[in-house]
């Protein structure tokens, strides 16, 4: 049965991966992005995601069957806030309606292995218990503290994502509507940004060091778009509130026992 979907982040990276494998098997796709898609917005401005709306409104004749919000960035930017928290609860709720309107409505976005790691505090309560203005303020002032404080911007934006679909899942608004509402949580994703550091054995094994992916190692895009497009179809009736690691074992390196 063709679904209509609509994708942010769908000029690139998992994005991309996620829109080509809905068109593969016959769906309909919207592409968000700041270029090269459907729709042409930055999810950093309000403007952008009322755009995003209105114009997915239009285009979809007011249902969808599934909305994936990949769109993000990982720079040590208040911009990542942004995006990765703001941009993204802003496209699930906004299209909400929409999918409300269909037989079998699915939802999921992108958080990140880092959510499990360093964050920042001061950022987070930002997040959950203040104003936008607020969360980029402290945003920037992580962000003029240099590059490796600023990273910082990147894995709170996405535990701050996380916690919100938990809370959010298991609702009437969500649930109670017979929306599933999941994430995924990648490891390291071959793109052009990483390739680089990939290149030698060198590099590779920096990385792996630092982010132990035991099984295969990184991955291709085309992974982690697997799973978001499996989370977002019609088989997937119970699975909700759920963040996925799909991370060559990195969670279970990591936090071990203690999630038990």
């Amino acid at each position: 049965m063709t679904r209509s979907y609509l994708v942010t982040g769908a000029a690139s990276g998992i994005g991309r991966a996620t829109r080509d494998l809905l068109l593969e098997r016959g769906h309909r796709v919207i592409g968000v992005d700041l270029r090269n898609a459907d729709i042409e917005v930055d999810l950093t401005t309000a403007s952008g995601r009322d755009d995003v709306i209105g114009r997915a409104t239009e285009l979809s004749g007011g249902v969808l069957d599934g909305v994936v919000a990949v769109a993000g960035l990982s720079a040590p930017i208040a911009a990542t806030v942004a995006v990765n928290y703001y941009g993204a609860v802003a496209t699930l709720e906004g299209l909400r309606p929409l999918l409300a309107k269909s037989d079998a409505p699915r939802a999921a976005t992108v958080a990140s292995m880092t959510s499990i790691g360093p964050f920042d505090e001061r950022l987070l309560n930002a997040i959950e218990s203040g104003t936008e203005a607020e969360a980029l303020g402290r945003g920037k002032e992580l962000e003029d503290s240099g590059p490796e404080i600023g990273y910082l911007n990147y894995p709170t934006s996405k535990r701050a994502l996380a916690r919100w679909l938990r809370r959010q899942a298991p609702t009437e608004a969500w649930a109670g509507a017979g929306i599933p509402l999941n994430a995924i949580a990648p490891g390291i994703v071959l793109t052009p940004m990483t390739e680089p550091l990939m290149a030698t054995p060198e590099g590779r094994e920096q990385v792996l060091q630092s982010v132990p992916m035991p099984l295969n190692g990184p991955m291709g895009p085309a992974a982690p778009a697997e799973l978001l497009v499996w989370l977002t179809s019609e088989v997937n009736t119970h699975v909700t509130g759920q963040v996925v690691f799909i991370d060559g074992g990195f969670d279970a390196v990591t936090r071990g026992d203690s999630t038990w």
